[in-house]
């Protein structure tokens, strides 16, 4: 009776180790060819081996693909500016680029934008390509017009871009009354009051600078959905801001390119895809 007892304790606790080295989801009578496949690290093996993944389905458990523009549309032509509408002095198209340069004698004296006239967005994301030489720059969506400041003047949310890259993926409310929204490496909360509650960090803002390529092209990427927004520069997340404040947040508005007070620069932008 005490080796029977014996024997049936270690058939339990040899049970008892394989349904916890078994995946959420698989059952019992999965769990041993399932728990074969565990190595010294405690995962299960890979897409499409015995056992075949949650539930002992294959492909389950694929690692994603890389993102596209599948679902975009194409908003800069690579020739002309046809669509777009700015302060012709410091705005062209060269070399599949959108061009935006000033010069000791052709002076920035207040921020403006070459404004993309296909309407307005919503929920979108925007993808581009960005190359800056000095000074500052920016990405405005969800934004409006200030006619009263000047034609081609834009008040709204910003993914930031400056040549020193202090800022570079942080959110931006540009010419609004909440200044940084959310800064690199933060997830941020905006609520009524203008108040901004920090929720989390991304991760560290050294590391996090060192992903971008000074003076050479970046890719940003631009994700606005609801309140919820998210800045990623060459594909990692950078800010994200929860805009809760009913009186402050944005939901509609046009896109632009900005010129920069300062010291003379050249920003330029190619390969700009819309998704709404």
């Amino acid at each position: 009776m005490r080796r029977r007892a014996t024997a049936t304790t270690a058939s339990l606790a040899a049970l008892v180790t394989v349904l916890s080295l078994a995946p959420p989801g698989v059952v019992a009578d999965q769990a041993p060819a399932q728990a074969a496949q565990v190595g010294q690290t405690g995962q299960p093996g890979p897409p499409g081996a015995r056992g075949g993944g949650r539930g002992g389905r294959g492909g389950m458990m694929a690692a994603p693909v890389p993102d596209d523009t599948a679902g975009f549309v194409q908003i800069f032509n690579g020739t002309s500016l046809a669509g777009w509408d700015g302060d012709m002095k410091f705005w062209r198209a060269e070399g599949g680029a959108i061009v935006g340069e000033s010069s000791p004698t052709n002076v920035v004296a207040e921020n403006s934008f070459l404004i993309w006239r296909g309407g307005t967005v919503r929920d979108f994301e925007l993808k581009l390509e960005v190359r800056l030489n000095n000074t500052n720059s920016g990405i405005q969506y969800r934004s409006k017009l200030l006619p009263e400041v000047g034609p081609f003047v834009l008040q709204g949310y910003q993914a930031d871009i400056d040549f020193a890259n202090q800022y570079t993926g942080n959110i931006h409310d540009e010419r609004g009354p909440r200044f940084f929204l959310s800064q690199r490496g933060n997830v941020v909360r905006g609520v009524d009051g203008g108040v901004k509650k920090l929720v989390g960090t991304i991760d560290n803002t050294e590391t996090l600078k060192a992903l971008v390529n000074v003076n050479g092209w970046n890719q940003y990427h631009v994700i606005a959905r609801g309140s919820t927004l998210l800045h990623l520069v060459n594909g990692r997340l950078m800010a994200v801001f929860l805009d809760d404040d009913a009186v402050n947040r944005l939901t509609e508005g046009v896109i632009g390119l900005q010129m920069h007070t300062g010291e003379p620069f050249k920003v330029e932008y190619r390969n700009i895809w819309l998704k709404q």
